[in-house]
Parts: C-alpha cells; structure tokens; sequence
C-alpha cells in the first residue's frame, strides 16, 4: 500500500503546493509516508484533470489517497462523481482526507476486523458522497453569484470583461502553425484546450 497525496488548485493565483507539509506531518503522525505527490492548478468542477489521471493510472490496487479536503478531489456533478468513483473502486483505491476521521481507518486496515473494515467503508462512502455534494453545491453557489454580480455589473456599464492574453495567443498560433499537436501545446503553453480551439478557429477564420 503506498500513499500518494494529491494537491489542488483552481487557479494559477493559487498555490496548489500549499498543503504539501501539512498532508506529509498528517502521514507521519499516522505512522506513514507520502510515496508521490501530484500537484495541479485545474478546477475541481471538471475530470479533465491530468495530474489526477496520472495518479489513478499509476497506483496499484489499495493505494490510498491523500487529499486535504474532499473538495480538492470533487466539485463535480453527479454524473462525473460516480464516473470517477468507479474509477477509483477498480483499482480498490481509497481516499483518506483530513476533514474526514471516518477516512483515517484506510491507514490501519490490516488491524480492524473484517466486519469493522465493511461498517467502517460504508460509513465513509455515505460521508464522501455528502462532501462530495457539499462541494459540488458550494460550486454552483459562487458561480451564481458571480454570474449574478457580472449582470450587475454589465447594466451599470462596469463590467469590462477579461481581456486576451495576446502574447499566449501568439505563441500558441506560432505553434499551430507549426504543426504541433494540442496535447504538446498544451504542455508548451499551459493552456486550456479551450484557448488552443479559439486560436485555432481564428487563424482558420483568417
């Protein structure tokens, strides 16, 4: 069983790192290590997560992993959640979190009986799926809000909107038309998919 900690950031103003010592005293005070760590600034509300796909891809059957909070795993829909919590349940994974005592029986799984290990999982998947929706709706909720203050600000005529980041648009143009490939783009960049398509189109358009 390895432990591997996975850190998350929305944004690129954000430290994902941040919580880097904090998980590896929590693994030491539970008699473990921290085997790898995986670091991405993505938002929680998309699978579209690299570092968490890479993660998922290299631990062996019941890995355990570490997260801070529940919602540096999922902020995602329904849908998306039981997509990635069967991608979890294939390889036996678990998640341990620190806002969730009930998480911490993964570390000591050898030591509890086999009906306690059962009681003790369902528990802590009944617990998962409520933060999971807890995040999920505090999500929805701030970006209600920030719809609500955009409009606002539109009728007042304030809101300028957020402008191009002309020299990015370049470089990724540059590299279009050089045939690279979304994926190297990316990886060159650290863009979006989403900006390397509008490039895209714009440069078609032209």
């Amino acid at each position: 069983m390895l432990i591997r900690a996975y850190l998350r950031a929305s944004t690129k103003q954000q430290d994902a790192s941040r919580a880097k010592a904090e998980l590896t005293t929590f693994a030491k005070e539970h008699g473990h290590k921290i085997a790898a760590f995986y670091v991405e600034n993505e938002s929680g509300a998309t699978l579209t997560r690299p570092q968490l796909m890479t993660l998922i891809d290299e631990a062996s059957e019941g890995d355990i992993i570490l997260v801070e909070q529940i919602d540096r795993l999922a902020r995602l829909n329904q849908a998306d959640w039981e997509t990635l919590k069967q991608m979890l349940a294939k390889k036996k994974l678990a998640v341990v979190s620190k806002e969730l005592p009930t998480s911490y029986m993964a570390f000591q799984a050898d030591s509890n009986t086999k009906f306690m290990t059962s009681i003790l999982q369902a528990i802590n998947s009944m617990m998962l799926d409520m933060l999971a929706a807890i995040a999920r709706k505090d999500y929805e909720d701030r970006r209600h809000r920030q719809i609500q203050g955009i409009a606002k600000a539109k009728a007042e005529g304030k809101y300028k909107g957020r402008g191009k980041d002309v020299k990015k648009r370049k470089v990724i143009a540059s590299l279009l038309n050089s045939g690279h490939s979304y994926s190297d783009i990316q990886k060159i960049t650290d863009c979006s998919r989403h900006l390397i398509a509008s490039v895209s189109k714009e440069l078609k358009a032209t």
